[in-house]
């Protein structure tokens, strides 16, 4: 299983981490490295942003629920 298809059973804070090491290495690293940074860092930057939009609704949902009124008890 290549690294990019394990991408989707990553926990966010995998993705994060690989997402800055793929952008340290296409900046410093030697051609190989920065060859496989170019490779991975379209979907890294796409699952990161994914994940960051599906977090923001829960935290969204989250909130409106607590700002319902609650029902009285009869």
């Amino acid at each position: 299983m290549s690294l990019i298809e394990k991408i989707p059973t990553m926990s966010d804070e995998e993705v994060v981490n690989l997402l800055a090491n793929a952008r340290r290495l296409q900046a410093q690293g030697d051609e190989k490295q920065q060859a496989a940074a170019a490779e991975l860092l379209p979907r890294l930057e796409e699952e990161a942003a994914e994940r960051h939009a599906a977090r923001q609704q829960r935290i969204q949902a989250k909130r409106a629920a607590s700002r319902r009124p609650k029902k009285a008890a009869a």
